[in-house]
């Protein structure tokens, strides 16, 4: 049986985003992506994520699977982190589900469940 490029499934529990330790995000709706052989990413619903740390990127994302979205820096006390967050705006059937939805680098900020 073959699996699909994408999964999508409500994440359990209460997820928070920090940026280098300050919480700019929680919540208990955010969605699980599954895509083939990646770690799986956490999507949180836009408006549960701090607005005012968010700076759009001239940086475009481009994804096969996923379809083509934005960047966003993300601001910190420490300073700016850049393309640190990504929106799908024109997301594939497959990702329809996440659109209008923060993901955000890990290895640029901690996302976790808590």
């Amino acid at each position: 049986m073959t699996m699909k490029a994408i999964q999508i499934y409500p994440a359990e529990g209460t997820w928070v985003v920090r940026a280098n330790g300050s919480v700019i995000g929680e919540s208990a709706r955010a969605l699980e992506l599954v895509q083939r052989n990646f770690p799986f990413v956490i999507y949180f619903p836009r408006e549960d994520i701090a607005g005012a740390v968010l700076e759009e990127s001239d940086r475009q994302l481009v994804c096969d699977d996923r379809g083509n979205g934005v960047f966003f820096h993300v601001s910190s006390p420490e300073g700016l982190i850049t393309n640190a967050a990504y929106s799908l705006t024109v997301p594939t059937e497959a990702a329809a589900r996440v659109k209008g939805y923060l993901a955000f680098d890990a290895s640029k900020v901690t996302v976790e469940r808590v």
